[in-house]
């Protein structure tokens, strides 16, 4: 019994951190039906971001993670000045394309830059710490990083549900030019939209390398799996995403220990497959 609690304790502390990486690719699409296929490489250059400042400044990424996701909040901004608003109107497939072109650019630029090289912090305040608990060992960097990864999602959805900003974004992502007729600057929230995805993503892989290696694939299994999550939970859903990123990590764990490590991603993508037959809109779609 205390075997399969410490198997879901570890897929709870994924899950946790899935729904940060995932939640802000949902509002994206949720509000300007937008695929961001970058959106991992946002992870790896936010990670590269905290590496950079630990590595030189000896700046632990619990602090470092502020200017991570600052960083890739203009990154996102300027995407969508630079790319995305060029987009709108236009062919889906054009917002994707030029999105996957972004991927191949910032991977590519940091595998010249910083080479194929695994980089791995040392003496982080969370590196190598555990807890014993009724049994239970929780490991300290997934730990607080999963406690991280759930307040900052729950300051996402008071922010989109209880403040003027996120009824303004509900209100684009509704009906645009209703907005704009109420006196809603559209382009002024497309761009917000843009830079708060990213700077979600930007916290979490500014905490990731308390625990992980950095290097130029690191963030292509996590936007994979952060889009199996938005389109499980329901584009645009945040507690449709919290939802859907526990249940993966929950699958990926008791997969990956009870039948084989190299399974527990086609156990994921199994999950994916019946949820979207199911409801093809997600669980939380409308």
């Amino acid at each position: 019994m205390t075997t399969f609690m410490q198997v879901l304790l570890d897929g709870l502390m994924s899950g946790m951190l899935y729904a940060l990486v995932a939640v802000g690719l949902g509002i994206i699409f949720g509000v300007m039906d937008v695929i961001n296929f970058a959106h991992g490489e946002f992870l790896m250059v936010a990670m590269y971001v905290s590496y950079w400042l630990g590595f030189i400044l000896r700046v632990d990424p619990l602090i470092s993670m502020v200017a991570a996701g600052a960083f890739v909040f203009i990154v996102g901004a300027l995407t969508y000045r630079l790319i995305i608003k060029h987009t709108i109107g236009k062919s889906a497939m054009s917002a994707l394309l030029a999105t996957f072109g972004l991927s191949m650019v910032l991977k590519n630029v940091c595998l010249n830059r910083f080479s194929p090289n695994f980089r791995l912090l040392s003496d982080t305040w969370l590196g190598g710490k555990t807890l014993t608990l009724a049994g239970l060992i929780l490991p300290v960097p997934q730990l607080v990083i999963g406690i991280v990864s759930m307040a900052v999602v729950g300051c996402v959805y008071l922010l989109m549900s209880r403040t003027r900003l996120g009824w303004a974004i509900q209100a684009t992502a509704m009906d645009k030019e209703a907005a704009e007729l109420m006196g809603i600057d559209t382009e002024r929230i497309y761009l917000l939209v843009f830079g708060l995805g990213g700077a979600c993503v930007g916290i979490a892989g500014g905490l990731l390398p308390s625990h992980l290696a950095v290097h130029p694939e690191v963030g292509t299994l996590f936007g994979l799996i952060a889009f199996v999550i938005v389109a499980m939970g329901g584009f645009g859903s945040i507690s449709g995403t919290l939802l859907a990123a526990l249940l993966i990590g929950l699958v990926e764990a008791l997969a990956g220990f009870y039948i084989a490590p190299v399974f527990k991603y086609v156990a994921v993508f199994g999950l994916y497959l019946v949820v979207v037959l199911l409801r093809p809109k997600g669980l939380f779609g409308w």
